[in-house]
């Protein structure tokens, strides 16, 4: 199956596995949840139903946090969707308190651990040469 758009997720380098972990899964809560991107229920041959996942591929990214906010800059500018999680997140613990959060911070001034972006596959390629993928 060929897409015009594609899904990227870049962590800041340096985090804790579980940090990482935790940063993908908020993250792409929010491209699920808002891009339209999600398939068909899964069922096994016994008939269990099982819940639908993403229909694209998602890469997966490290760069450092100078280069996660030049990538965010680009992707908002080229009106890419774009969820973000920031250090300060680490220590909140529900989803008012994480707006009150990033609302205090300008966008120069967010100190991002992570992005994700859906875009079209060609701007979001660009802006994001030279990142490796996560090991």
């Amino acid at each position: 199956m060929e897409f015009d758009t594609k899904i990227k997720v870049i962590m800041r380098e340096g985090l804790e596995p579980w940090q990482e972990l935790n940063v993908t899964a908020f993250l792409m809560s929010g491209i699920a949840g808002t891009q339209n991107i999600i398939g068909e229920p899964y069922v096994d041959a016994d008939g269990v139903k099982y819940l639908p996942m993403s229909q694209q591929p998602i890469m997966i990214l490290s760069a450092s946090a100078e280069k996660l906010s030049e990538v965010m800059r680009k992707a908002t500018e080229k009106g890419m969707a774009v969820s973000i999680y920031t250090k300060e997140l680490f220590s909140t613990y529900n989803d008012e308190d994480n707006r009150a959060e990033i609302i205090k911070h300008r966008t120069t001034e967010l100190d991002l651990v992570g992005i994700a972006i859906r875009g079209a596959k060609n701007p979001l390629d660009r802006i994001t040469k030279g990142i490796e993928m996560h090991r």
